[in-house]
C-alpha cells in the first residue's frame, strides 16, 4: 500500500466511476472493496469504498453522497507520450463530461483531468524564455492540446 492515496468522493457512483476509469486506462485493477455495515440503514450492504489502481497509482473511491462535489481545485494530471494517447484519453475521459481550456476536462462524474503531452514539460525547461512564451501562448488558446502546434510555436513557426 502506498503512503498517500487520493480519496475520490462520489455521489454513490463509485462503482460506475471505477469501471469507467479501468476501461479508459490500459493498466488498472480493483484492489479491494468494502461495504456499509449493518448500522448504516438504507446504505447497509452497499459499496462503501473501492481501492483501485490505474497506471501504478492507487486511489480510493468513496460512495459518500452529494455533500462534497468535485471542483477544479483538485485535478488529475496525466502525462501522455504522444498525440495518439492525448486524443484517446481526451475523448474517453470527456465522454459525458465537458471540455475545458488548456488541456483540462471534466469527466461525467465531475472530476477534473489535465491531459498533457510529456513534451510540454520538456519545453518549459528550455533555457530560452521566448520559446516557452510562444508555446504557452499557443497552449492557452487550445482545448485539447495539439503537440504539432505546440512544437511549431516553440520553434517559432
Amino acid at each position: 500500500m502506498q503512503k498517500i492515496t487520493p480519496c475520490l468522493w462520489f455521489d454513490f457512483q463509485a462503482e460506475e466511476a471505477v469501471a469507467h476509469y479501468l476501461r479508459v486506462f490500459r493498466n488498472g485493477r480493483v484492489l479491494a472493496t468494502s461495504h456499509y455495515g449493518e448500522t448504516m440503514g438504507e446504505h447497509r450492504g452497499k459499496v462503501l469504498t473501492i481501492r483501485f489502481e490505474i497506471e501504478g497509482q492507487e486511489f480510493l473511491a468513496l460512495n459518500g453522497g452529494p455533500q462534497f462535489p468535485f471542483t477544479e481545485a483538485v485535478s488529475l494530471s496525466v502525462d501522455c507520450a504522444d498525440q495518439a494517447e492525448v486524443d484517446r484519453l481526451w475523448d474517453a475521459l470527456a465522454e459525458g463530461g465537458s471540455h475545458g481550456p488548456c488541456g483540462w476536462l471534466k469527466d461525467r462524474f465531475g472530476l477534473s483531468w489535465q491531459i498533457v503531452p510529456s513534451v510540454v514539460e520538456a519545453m518549459t525547461r528550455s533555457s530560452q524564455p521566448e520559446r516557452i512564451d510562444r508555446m504557452m501562448g499557443a497552449l492557452m488558446q487550445m482545448g485539447k492540446l495539439d503537440i504539432a502546434q505546440l512544437q511549431a510555436a516553440f520553434d517559432g513557426g
